[in-house]
């Protein structure tokens, strides 16, 4: 069923803003904790309320799955996954619904479909979701009249963390990740995935730190970029939406990464046709092949964790899959 007007903001808003100094042993720091989700594949290490040595972001979760076949005498690729707390377990979710990740990532490599691997997945901050998943750069690129009204949703100049949650994730996270576990630290085995606002911030990632991500799995992507009444505000959605397009083609290289984008056609994704098809005109403009940008849609599905899951290995073996 499609949502239109306020009924898709009353929906958007619930559905966006709940989804979605370190001494840390693995195996043993948060052992018990009855935040720490429960996992039927592999392994799940659980870091609750990690910090950030240098004040980037607000103390968060922070969850590392690992597969049963793990083993410090193998490298593996990594997966970052934003809206980390809704991977896992549905027992944890205000919606009981979850992505699977444990299950699908599971299947995959005992089928031998993907390569070795493993995933963090980073939990959001309540408050300050949508200001660390907007990509922060498109607001130079705004208008004075789009800057006043991206303020006017608490997405101004001064509002905007994105920049710091992802040097957060470069410069603390990751020396973390690999130093603990048996990683290949390089780019072609370094991923950014998530969806809704957290596909804006792994497609923003392989802009900003194109040495370090190698692909991004952007589900549902937030291409509207704001909670907001859409068909009463659908000039200002245009043209921010035409800013992230302009933004992404001036900072991504033709070819030089993995970009999967996908949407279904119910509730919120149902606001994103002409958006994903105005992102897909650029990418094949620009000259990227079909080995680099993927961009599928699947009919009937939502923008709920049920749907993310039932669809999560296709861009999993898109990533990972083995050549």
């Amino acid at each position: 069923m499609k949502l239109y007007g306020i009924q898709t903001v009353v929906a958007a808003t619930l559905f966006i803003f709940t989804c979605c100094g370190i001494d840390k042993t693995v195996g043993t720091v948060g052992d018990g904790d009855p935040d720490k989700p429960e996992v039927s594949v592999g392994k799940l290490d659980f870091y609750p309320d990690f910090e950030s040595k240098s004040g980037l972001v607000t103390p968060r979760n922070v969850y590392v799955w690992v597969p049963d076949s793990y083993t410090k005498s193998k490298k593996y690729a990594v997966v970052y996954m934003s809206d980390g707390q809704n991977l896992f377990d549905p027992e944890k979710m205000f919606n009981h619904q979850e992505w699977r990740v444990d299950e699908v990532f599971g299947g995959l490599l005992e089928e031998g479909k993907i390569r070795n691997c493993i995933v963090v997945g980073v939990a959001h901050s309540f408050r300050t979701r949508s200001q660390e998943y907007f990509p922060q750069d498109i607001f130079d690129l705004y208008s004075p009249e789009l800057k006043e009204y991206s303020r006017s949703k608490r997405l101004g100049e001064d509002d905007l963390l994105a920049n710091n949650y992802l040097k957060f994730l470069v410069e603390e996270l990751k020396p973390f990740i690999d130093e603990t576990y048996s990683t290949r630290k390089d780019r072609d085995h370094t991923f950014h995935m998530g969806s809704s606002m957290g596909g804006l911030i792994s497609s923003y990632a392989v802009t900003k730190y194109p040495e370090v991500f190698g692909g991004a799995g952007c589900l549902s992507t937030h291409s509207v970029l704001y909670i907001t009444n859409y068909d009463a505000e659908q000039d200002f959605i245009d043209l921010a939406n035409q800013c992230y397009v302009d933004y992404l083609k001036a900072n991504l290289k033709p070819n030089s990464c993995k970009m999967y984008m996908d949407r279904g056609d119910q509730t919120l994704d149902a606001q994103y046709p002409k958006y994903q098809d105005r992102l897909d005109k650029m990418f094949k403009d620009a000259g990227w092949d079909d080995a680099h940008y993927v961009s599928k849609v699947f009919p009937g599905l939502a923008h709920v964790e049920d749907s993310w899951a039932s669809r999560l290995d296709v861009p999993v073996l898109y990533l990972l899959g083995k050549k």
